[in-house]
This record gives structure tokens, sequence and C-alpha cells, in this order.
């Protein structure tokens, strides 16, 4: 079955399924920085391995290399601005906060925070125009539905106030949820460039993974270095889901269009957080009312906030 034959019902399940990854990656990386004492590691650890895996696949399609020509002489034409390819810095970032905060919010807590930084940072850059769509206008519906990301997060962290969760680290995936616009964006002109999905998340890795690299050996020369891997094999997947995740969505944005691709991951990735936090909780404490009420609201911003896309989408067509 190839993606153009895929019913519209079925790709939603894979785009839940693939929000459900998301989830499922902070997890294991906040696990994993927890085990090793050292979020550091645990980032580099997962986007290298998730890099390892992307080199492997443009060694083997010729497409990606053809990519990554394209994308080297518009850099030496100046037709793409340097910084463009620096998306996965941002991603980097989101990692490494998955590894220093996950396990001690929550993945339910750290997720919402994403959430509301992404939704902030979705309406900026639309209104500045840095992805491939150019600008787009600061609609009432939108700037609704950051005002209710934002009121998500208060009502669900409320519940951690006073209590033995580091709230200060909600910092951490706040600017982590900003900085995945800001990578969302770039990584789009980069594979309109590239005119290859491999190709841009090939380099949106590389990026990431250096910069982790960097962060990791200056952490080791401060502090020292970690403590012994753990044997388990699961606790290095992390690089691979992200792998799965920006593959199988590149395929299924086709289908579903961008703004049922993203409610749809959106929605399965609070929701399987939810699961986590409920089944196999890290934090020590209970779940929260307040969590499972600021997560739904959550999912109400990013859709009142996308009413306006569509209708935009429409009329510009």
């Amino acid at each position: 079955m190839t993606p153009r034959s895929l019913p519209l019902w079925l790709a939603l399940v894979f785009a839940l399924l693939c929000g459900a990854l998301v989830a499922i990656q902070s997890r294991i990386n906040g696990e994993l920085g927890s085990r090793l004492g050292d979020g550091f590691t645990a980032a580099a650890i997962s986007f290298g391995s998730g890099l390892i895996i992307l080199s492997i696949a443009l060694a083997i399609f010729p497409a990606g290399r053809r990519g990554l020509a394209r994308v080297r002489d518009a850099l030496r034409g100046r037709r793409l601005r340097w910084w463009y390819v620096c998306g996965g810095a941002a991603g980097s970032f989101l990692v490494l906060s998955q590894g220093l905060a996950a396990a001690a919010l929550g993945v339910a807590l750290f997720t919402v925070a994403v959430v509301a930084g992404q939704t902030i940072s979705g309406l900026v850059l639309d209104r500045v125009g840095i992805g491939p769509g150019g600008r787009r206008p600061l609609t009432p519906a939108r700037l609704v539905g950051a005002l209710l990301a934002l009121a998500a997060v208060t009502w669900a962290v409320s519940a951690q106030f006073g209590g033995s969760a580091p709230i200060l680290l909600m910092i951490l995936p706040l600017i982590a949820g900003l900085g995945t616009g800001w990578q969302q964006a770039v990584n789009g002109q980069v594979r309109a460039v590239a005119n290859n999905a491999l190709t841009a998340t090939f380099i949106n890795f590389a990026v990431g993974t250096t910069v982790l690299l960097v962060l990791m050996l200056g952490h080791w020369a401060l502090a020292g270095l970690p403590k012994q891997l753990p044997t388990e094999p699961w606790l290095y997947i992390g690089g691979a889901l992200g792998c799965v995740f920006i593959g199988v969505t590149a395929l299924l944005v086709r289908i579903t269009g961008v703004l049922l691709l993203g409610l749809a991951t959106v929605a399965g990735q609070l929701v399987s957080a939810l699961l986590l936090d409920l089944l196999l909780p890290t934090s020590g404490q209970a779940l929260a009312f307040s969590t499972i009420g600021g997560t739904l609201l959550a999912i109400v911003a990013v859709a009142i906030a996308s009413i306006r896309w569509r209708g935009g989408a429409r009329s510009s067509a």
C-alpha cells in the first residue's frame, strides 16, 4: 500500500501512534539520563544513534546524497542562509531537556510545557514568515489558542507547587518547545531546497549530534565521567524512535495535510504521556486531576490556534 492509497482514517491512526512515540522517547531519554546520572551523555547517545541510522540510509539511497549537494550549492550561492541548517541545535536542546527534566517532572508535565512553547513559537514564526509557507496573520483564534496553552501549563503544574517536583525545570521543556517550532520552520526550508526529506533529517541530526558532543565533553571536564552504561537495550532506542517519527510523518502529511497531522500527533503525544505517568510513574507523585485537565486544555489550545490556519490555507489556494 502506497501513501497515496492509504485511507485517511488509517493515516490518522498512524499519526496518533507517531505522537505517542515522542512521549515514549521522552520517557526513555529521561530514564537513560537518570541511570547515567548525566543528561548530557544521554542526549548525545540518543541523537548520535539516530545519526548512525540516517548515515546508513544516506549511503543506501542516492537521492539523499543528491539533496546534500543541492543544499551545499544553495549555501555557497547564499540562496540559503547558514542558520537554516542549524535546526538540529534546537532538536538537541529538546533531547537534552528530556534527559535532564523528563524523569523529574513526569512525562505528562514535561509534554504540556513543550506543547505550550511550540504553540507560542508557531504563532510568532508564522507572523514573521520564517517557515516555507511564508507569513501568516496573527488572528484572534491563534492568539486565544496561545493564551489557552499558557493557561494549560499553569493549570497542569498547579498541583506541583509546594511539592517535591522542581518547578524551575519547567523552563527547560518550555524553551525546548519554543525551539521546536523554529526547528520545524527552518528544516522545512532545507527540505524544500534539497527536495528530499532524508537530506533535511540527516543535516538536522548531524548538527544536533555535534552540539551535544561538545556539551557532553564540557560536562565531563567539569563533573567527571558518567556512571556505568546500563545494559537494558530499550534505553538506547530513543534516536531510532526520532527517525521513525520524522520518516513516517513525512509520508503521512501528503494524506492528512500539515494541520490535521499536527493535531493528531500532538493528541497522541499527550495521551501517551498521561498513560505513561499513570501506569509507570517516575516522579513519585500521583497523577493529579490538574495535570489531566491541563493536558486536555492544551489539546484544545492547539486546535483553536490552528482554526484560522486551515481557513487561511483554503483562501490562499
